[in-house]
């Protein structure tokens, strides 16, 4: 037997009831009842809804509350790249950016959308049907982790937006945690006696990845939308501006404070009232971020490497304060490189509690004349690592000891080298040493390397620290009897990171040579090796030709053969050079081949049907990601440009293509789908 009609009713009349305040509230700034009034609907409604369960609905207010803890989040995979932003720090930063947009675009000032930049956790909403079904955290920009019952409890968060919505929605926001709110929660801290929070954005982001839904629930989170990602059946404005307003109008918070603005001149303007409200502001910001209003525009300028040439950061000064250095200690990464790091009294400075500081390196040490016991002036600048800046010398004590390059490796006690001319100290020992066969194994299997999902830092420690993997082959010698020994992981998840090693051995060579870490050679250089010697063994052998010109000049000059690729100077030969007469290396080479690791040759540089032709994508290839389409039109010759312009040859259109669709069609160049990709691929050169 259903709830009674009197029930539903009153149901239905609360839930429309507390979202309207909700809004009032949390987007319009306005409440109309006070907090009391609130809580006593909300308990009205948490009571019918308990009598009559069948009238629970998943975005019904009182969802926010939590539901049960989850062992661990579930990652999700975002429609569209989250992608990060480049940093400006000066007027001058700032104009050439401002010159290179309206260069691009042929005109002669732009407008800007300006917004401050909050020192957040940016997230992803996704909305079906106008109803939040799913919400994830930016991750690495591809992937993030799945919060969606975390992000219910924010109140400032819409479970179902006011008017017409598109079927599928997805919105882009940053959570954050008001001053009020921080200060409330290190005053319930210290009644407790435990250990305080650091600064806003740590509570934050931590609150969001609380395992039990019910504790995010009691922490003071907000949210503003200030984007969107995929949308579906929906025309897209012509302005940014225009795309927040109809934010605003299904019930988003968006930020009062943002502005359109005209030019570099309206930028500055913009970012110094900012900067002057900056302490009166409820919520900390770290700089402020401008964006081309235009939304056809952002189509055609594009993205380089994981960041947007339409849009641009302009962090705040940074902040400084005084501390004592009471210790240095050398860290060692994945090529071998010691960092000093400087071990701080703890101090409070831009934001956060820092006791750890990079110097750089020893040139950097010496120039600054660093010495432990010193009185040190700390550097920090947002979301950058703090640095020693300088010493105050009036008040170096005594006993003030100089700082030492260590002759052993302080991980493996391998002997460490500097170079004549290099400022970098290494331990020479290669994946002997401990502390690089980690990290060189923790780039080796990573995303944008060989792509073994579900083997993490942590996973990989154990296997090292049980001297089951000396070098990256002989994580394809694991097997699912042996992987189920070790902690949290069971046989089910044994099997599936066994099932991920293998789908890892049919790569492309381009990831191969990226996985391998070699020194400055990061993705676009092994693209450009690839395109250049089209195969393995031609790569080995030049660099093995190059080897006794490269080792014979310290100053690096030669190496003619790898340094006919384009983009590779001296240096980066040099280090190709060096990798490929390690026989060290060639062995570990030989034994990922022998254990199965394969890829195309169809991806070689050759002369290919697609050779000098300039191909854009847009909007989504049903069964081929963007990468998989990349390694195809390069294999048959072709290059994938990111925008769209007179000498594209021809624009691949997929699902929810955009404006670039549009541009070709108004410049009249070829239009083609999936299969005319392919059909492009498969004919004759």
């Amino acid at each position: 037997m259903g709830a009674p009609d009197a029930a539903v009713r009153r149901a239905e009349q609360l839930r429309r009831e507390l979202r309207e305040h909700d809004h009032r509230y949390y987007v319009l700034d306005d409440p109309s009842i006070s907090d009391a009034e609130y809580d006593a609907l909300l308990r009205e409604l948490q009571a019918l809804e308990a009598a009559h369960p069948e009238l629970l609905t998943p975005d019904s207010p009182t969802q926010r509350v939590g539901g049960a803890p989850s062992a661990a989040f579930a990652t999700v995979r975002h429609r569209v790249p989250m992608l990060s932003l480049n940093n400006c720090f000066s007027e001058a930063e700032l104009a050439e950016f401002d010159r290179r947009v309206r260069e691009t675009l042929g005109c002669a000032r732009v407008d800007y959308v300006a917004e401050p930049k909050l020192d957040g956790l940016a997230v992803s909403l996704l909305y079906r049907d106008g109803r939040f079904v799913q919400g994830a955290t930016r991750g690495d920009g591809e992937t993030g982790e799945d919060v969606t019952a975390n992000l219910r409890t924010i109140r400032a968060l819409p479970l179902r937006l006011r008017g017409a919505p598109p079927p599928l929605l997805e919105v882009r926001g940053e959570v954050f945690l008001p001053h009020a709110g921080f200060r409330r929660m290190n005053e319930e801290a210290t009644a407790r006696g435990d250990k305080l929070y650091v600064n806003p954005r740590n509570a934050a982001a931590g609150s969001l990845r609380q395992l039990d839904p019910a504790v995010t629930a009691t922490r003071p989170l907000s949210l503003y939308a200030y984007g969107l990602g995929h949308v579906e059946q929906w025309t897209m404005p012509r302005h940014h501006h225009e795309v927040l307003a109809q934010l605003r109008d299904w019930g988003f918070p968006v930020s009062p404070l943002i502005e359109v603005v005209s030019g570099v001149d309206g930028c500055l303007a913009y970012y110094a009232r900012m900067q002057q409200r900056r302490a009166e502001l409820a919520f900390d910001i770290d700089g402020v971020v401008y964006k081309l209003d235009d939304l056809a525009g952002r189509e055609e300028l594009g993205f380089v490497a994981r960041a947007p040439r339409w849009a641009i950061a302009h962090k705040f000064p940074a902040e400084e304060a005084q501390t004592v250095l009471e210790n240095v200690e050398f860290q060692v990464g994945r090529t071998g490189a010691l960092t000093p790091v400087a071990r701080l009294q703890p101090v409070f400075v831009g934001g956060a509690t820092v006791s750890n500081a990079t110097l750089h390196n020893m040139d950097e040490i010496l120039r600054k004349d660093v010495r432990i016991g010193d009185t040190v002036i700390v550097r920090r600048a947002g979301d950058v690592i703090p640095e020693v800046k300088a010493v105050v010398l009036a008040r170096r004590p005594p006993g003030a000891r100089a700082v030492e390059l260590p002759p052993c490796c302080p991980v493996c006690g391998g002997r460490v080298e500097k170079d004549q001319g290099e400022v970098i100290a290494r331990c020479t020992n290669g994946l002997s040493c401990r502390a690089q066969l980690h990290a060189a194994l923790l780039h080796f299997v990573s995303r944008r390397a060989m792509d073994i999902e579900g083997l993490g830092e942590k996973l990989l420690a154990q296997l090292i620290e049980r001297e089951w993997v000396h070098t990256p082959a002989d994580i394809y010698r694991l097997n699912v009897e042996r992987l189920a020994e070790l902690e949290r992981m069971g046989e089910k998840s044994a099997q599936n990171l066994v099932d991920a090693i293998e789908r890892s051995k049919q790569t492309t060579l381009e990831r191969f040579l990226y996985a391998l870490g070699i020194r400055d050679v990061g993705e676009a250089t092994a693209r450009d090796l690839v395109r250049h010697f089209g195969t393995l063994e031609a790569l080995i052998a030049a660099a093995q030709a190059d080897a006794p010109t490269a080792h014979a000049d310290r100053d690096k000059a030669r190496c003619p053969r790898l340094r006919a690729v384009p983009d590779v100077g001296p240096v980066v030969a040099a280090h190709i050079s060096h990798f490929f007469v390690e026989p060290r290396n060639l062995e570990v080479i030989a034994a990922l081949r022998d254990a199965g690791v394969h890829w195309p040759e169809a991806q070689a540089a050759r002369e290919g049907p697609l050779s000098g032709k300039t191909l854009v994508l847009t909007g989504s290839l049903p069964g081929m990601t963007r990468d998989e389409a990349r390694a195809l039109i390069e294999a048959a010759g072709g290059k994938l440009a990111g925008s769209v312009s007179k000498k594209t040859d021809y624009v691949v259109a997929g699902e929810s293509a955009g404006a670039k669709l549009a541009k070709a069609e108004q410049l009249g160049i070829p239009v083609i789908d999936l299969d005319g990709l392919k059909a492009l691929l498969a004919a004759r050169p």
